[in-house]
């Protein structure tokens, strides 16, 4: 399950193995015997003298997905029983039905012991230790952190020349007419430039890329991370989703066929392994970068996917991989290194698995050539004669117009000395701000209600014609990731979906119906049914895509449900009413309408939707409504703290600016990337000490607490008030180690950081030489219906986490442990050392997969 109470303390987690041994294979009484066993071990954790084997584990004896994880691992640590994962618990939930289901495995070697043993006694004779990965010398990671800076200081350095020329020039022209064609010129020129520069770095510095291994923190890393840094910022990524984006592609060196459509902003990177057959549609949210980072290296490696494919959304394709023409991968799926998908077959599930689910409804229309080269000539003309003109000749113009501006960069008194200036600074930050809600409000509102009537649900449309043109424009004008972080965790979320147009039949208030975080195609087609709680990072999936049209549809969540966290919700989706939908789950799409069940899983299987004891904490009447009003008088209050934050930040940043670039009539040109540098780190510094004065109010720590306990409304406030979007610029560089541990977080010595995302960074702790893969979550709380549970998470040195893969709260991996691509370790899991785990629920995963996709055990 998503979440479950915690019902054990922690030293009760792992306990020592009983005394009860299983009979060798072949006598009689071993069914018996095993039976045994397992009850003993079972009855030790809820703590009874004896568990009937025919008892129930959830509804019988009140366990939970955290008890069971406790379960799992104890049966890993005897030699003389065989291993359990939490799917086998789910589906076989009684001692009788899981000692039949499980096979009687011979006796297993002891595990590992762990550092702190084999510190005092040394390993076991003849016993050599695996290596951890690969671990650079201190020099190679210092000079590594010293080149990355240096490149970023000469890249701000190149823009801040080019700005300062353009300014002078622009500012040279005539009238309003004069500014705007100098700015047409001189945008246009700077826009080329941008586009131009990391393909050309790409070429210089990589040439075409190739099967290899890069030592992370190497000099050949170093040259790595430019390339990437730079072709993911390129403007043309803006694009994604036109053809220009896979013009761009192309031009990086990707082979990709005609009439391919790419929706996802996971931009790969060593584009020269990726090879994409004509009219394939990948969809939003999908990883396929042709590397992964794995125990201290860099692995550029393959992606093959065929003509006609269909990568449906939320999907992790890994390095060697293959699909094969008219091939289908179902949405929250993955595929492992060394999957093959055969032309014509559809797979889903993490590890991917063949399935008969057919997920392309969307037919194909005539005529797209043209429509693609119209619709990227319109694309490049707006760019180029609207958008890019506007921010450079507009700022040029407002320098010129307001002189309180203008005195930034002529000569004359330091304007961080002029208090007016200052003042003015702060108010129109204040307006900025504060200001800004209501007219983003009133724009997401309005303008959108109108486009929307242009397109039809159920109706197949044309790609790139002007319905996609009003589709697209009201998925961005709705998305407005401030106004639901501002409004998320709170009670006015649910009023602020239904005023930019979701459906409720009827609104019961929870003050946590939804978290910061929820995405759609279109809100006029998202449907939520009565006393539905979501915890966060939900995405409603209303729209389909082929390689030429695309159709709309309702997407309807059932009432009474609870959805975990990080899940794409299909139109299609067979979940009805009082359903329990856990963290990272595939929604199903096909077979007989769920009510009144949980599910787990990619492929998703059945679980209890609730257990004995995720009742403690319910509430209702009187006791609601006064817990209800607390929670919303202080969640207001950390709305108010949210907006007085980001109004600081507008502020200082303004000023710092402003401070340097009044230096520009002594420093030219380096005046601006010294603006730069300075926004750069007022950033980082202000908002780690915003999460420090939050930690130091009120630190996060383990929580078992009803959402309507203060302690869980303080956790709220440290979701929100803190930024973490800046952390991003600092992906796979030492310095997001040093931020980290500013933050709080127990973080190792080395630790490779390639875009992971960590909820609470005082309950996590990662060993020395971690690796740590773009799209992961370390994720130390959950939340299901009104109960808020929380834990430590702790990785051991060398530990590797794959490609979007979840590490949930409780959890303990061993030193040199991996994880797999898109894989879902669950609560309370104890990973062994130098194990291999992979899947949604994570299992330990006894051979490679080859060739065909098999796991050969």
């Amino acid at each position: 399950m998503t979440s479950d109470s915690k019902l054990t303390p922690r030293a009760a987690e792992v306990g020592p193995p009983t005394s009860q041994q299983v009979p060798p294979p072949g006598d009689e009484d071993v069914a018996h015997s095993l039976e045994q066993a397992l009850a003993e071990v079972m009855a030790d954790l809820v703590r009874v003298e004896q568990v009937p084997v025919d008892s129930h584990f959830f509804d019988d004896l009140g366990a939970d997905s955290l008890v069971m994880a406790h379960f799992c691992a104890r049966l890993r640590k005897r030699a003389d029983l065989p291993s359990v994962s939490m799917k086998d618990v789910y589906q076989n939930p009684t001692i009788r039905d899981l000692a039949a289901a499980v096979p009687v495995a011979p006796p297993r070697p002891a595990p590992p012991r762990s550092a702190t043993q084999e510190s005092r006694t040394g390993p076991p004779l003849g016993a050599t230790a695996p290596p951890l990965g690969a671990t650079a010398s201190t020099t190679h990671y210092i000079v590594c952190g010293f080149l990355q800076a240096l490149a970023f200081l000469s890249y701000t350095y190149l823009v801040a020349v080019a700005t300062a020329w353009g300014y002078e020039w622009i500012s040279a022209g005539s009238g309003v007419l004069g500014v705007y064609v100098r700015s047409v010129l001189f945008g246009g020129a700077g826009f080329l430039g941008l586009c131009a520069f990391p393909i050309l770095v790409k070429w210089i510095l990589i040439g075409r890329w190739k099967p290899s291994r890069i030592p992370i923190w190497s000099l050949g890393y170093v040259r790595f991370w430019i390339v990437r840094t730079l072709i993911r910022s390129d403007p043309l990524v803006l694009f994604v989703g036109s053809p220009l984006y896979v013009l761009y592609l192309r031009a990086l060196g990707a082979d990709i066929g005609r009439g391919s459509v790419i929706l996802s902003r996971n931009v790969p990177v060593c584009t020269d392994l990726l090879t994409i057959g004509g009219s394939t549609v990948i969809r939003k949210d999908s990883f396929f970068s042709c590397y992964r980072a794995h125990a201290g290296v860099i692995q550029p490696g393959p992606v093959s996917i065929g003509k006609s494919v269909v990568v449906s959304e939320a999907t992790v394709i890994d390095i060697a991989t293959e699909l094969g023409d008219g091939a289908q991968l179902g949405h929250a799926s993955s595929l492992h290194s060394g999957q093959v998908v055969p032309d014509g077959e559809h797979w889903h599930g993490s590890p991917a698995q063949r399935t008969e689910v057919n997920f392309q409804v969307v037919g194909e229309t005539p005529h797209a050539t043209l429509r693609r080269a119209v619709h990227s000539v319109l694309q490049l003309v707006a760019a180029l004669l609207v958008y890019v003109p506007l921010a450079v000749g507009g700022a040029v113009m407002l320098l010129v117009a307001i002189p309180e501006l203008r005195m930034v960069i002529e000569p004359g008194p330091a304007v961080m000395a002029n208090g007016t200036f200052c003042r003015d600074v702060a108010l129109a930050a204040a307006v900025l701000v504060f200001g800004g809600v209501p007219l983003c409000l009133l724009l997401v509102s309005v303008v959108p209600r109108v486009l929307h009537r242009a397109v039809v649900p159920g109706r197949d449309y044309p790609l790139y014609g002007w319905r996609h043109a009003t589709h697209r424009a009201v998925a961005r004008l709705t998305n407005r990731r401030f106004l639901t972080r501002l409004f998320g965790d709170s009670s006015c979320i649910v009023h602020y979906l239904r005023g930019i147009g979701y459906g409720f039949s009827h609104i019961e208030q929870t003050g946590s119906n939804f978290g910061t975080d929820v995405r759609h195609d279109t809100p006029f087609l998202s449907f939520v049914g009565s006393g539905t709680m979501v915890a966060d990072g939900l995405s409603i999936v209303n729209a389909d895509f082929s390689s030429t049209a695309f159709r709309v549809s309702r997407t309807s969540i059932g009432a009474h449900s609870f959805l975990g966290n990080r899940i794409a919700y299909p139109p299609r989706a067979r979940m009805g009413d009082n359903c329990l939908l856990a963290t990272k789950v595939m929604v199903p799409v096909d077979g007989e309408i769920r009510e009144g069940v949980g599910v787990l899983g990619s492929p998703s299987f059945e679980i209890p939707r609730s257990v004995l004891r995720d009742s403690r904490f319910d509430i209702g009447g009187e006791e609601l409504r006064r817990g209800l009003a607390a929670k919303n008088r202080h969640n207001a209050a950390t709305m108010g703290w949210y907006l007085l934050t980001r109004w600081i930040y507008v502020a200082g940043a303004a000023l710092l600016a402003a401070g340097a670039a009044d230096t520009y009539a002594l420093l030219g040109a380096p005046a601006f990337a010294l603006a730069d540098l300075l926004v750069l780190v007022f950033t980082a510094v202000y908002f780690v000490l915003v999460e420090r004065v939050l930690t130091a109010v009120n630190r996060p720590g383990p929580l078992y607490c009803s959402i309507y306990d203060p302690r869980f409304w303080w956790r709220e406030r440290y979701w929100k008030v803190p930024s973490e979007t800046y952390l991003r610029i600092f992906n796979g560089t030492p310095f997001k180690n040093l931020i980290w541990r500013l933050l709080g977080v127990r973080v190792g010595h080395k630790v490779f950081d390639d875009g992971c995302y960590v909820t609470e960074r005082t309950m996590a702790a990662i060993g020395d030489a971690c690796t740590l893969n773009a799209g992961s979550v370390i994720q130390c709380h959950s939340q299901e219906d009104g109960t808020c549970k929380s834990d430590t998470t702790t990785l051991g040195h060398g530990c590797t986490v794959g490609v979007g893969a979840l590490v949930h709260y409780g959890v303990s991996m061993g030193d040199g442990a991996v994880l797999a691509p898109d894989s879902f370790l669950m609560k309370g899991e104890v990973v062994p050392r130098h194990s291999r785990w992979g899947g949604n629920p994570a299992r330990e995963l006894d051979g490679a997969y080859d060739g065909a996709g098999r796991c050969d055990r």
